[in-house]
């Protein structure tokens, strides 16, 4: 009688708990090590799974189904964001599962940032000089012309 109270009291505490999940029994994906690599290299490499870091440099990343993105920054230079696929490839009897990820490694070539955007406006053109006064024909000398040179 003893069993049957205790095997009711263990069900009944069982019974109370809302957070039993089967989700637990999931295996978790495994990781795998990502090369991140950039042009020029000094990069703030980060991924869209979460781990980043400054390039060149290896972080381990969860090998879910779908891919990730990697962003790299740095300064005087545009950001670039590259696709990441996750490539899984199921086993069978004589060979194990594994994961590819395209590309390995993951290289951006990051472009130098231009100068700032001018303004739309353009400026307002210089003030026009007045122009000089004709010359006047010059004045009857009181002095002849002299003579012409001789050949």
């Amino acid at each position: 009688m003893r069993r049957v109270i205790a095997i009711a009291a263990a069900g009944a505490s069982l019974g109370g708990c809302s957070s039993f999940s089967l989700d637990s029994f999931r295996p978790t994906p495994p990781t795998v090590q990502v090369q991140l690599d950039s042009i020029p290299p000094g990069a703030d490499a980060r991924t869209s799974a979460g781990p980043g870091c400054k390039t060149p440099c290896s972080v381990a990343i969860p090998a879910a189904d779908g891919g990730f993105s990697v962003t790299y920054t740095l300064n005087k230079f545009q950001p670039a964001t590259v696709q990441v696929q996750v490539i899984n490839i199921p086993g069978d009897f004589a060979t194990p599962a594994s994961t590819a990820i395209d590309p390995n490694p993951v290289v951006a070539e990051l472009q130098p940032a231009g100068p700032p955007p001018k303004s739309s406006r353009r400026p307002p053109p210089p003030p026009k000089q007045p122009r000089p006064a004709a010359a006047a024909p010059p004045a009857a000398s009181p002095f002849p012309s002299p003579p012409p040179p001789a050949r």
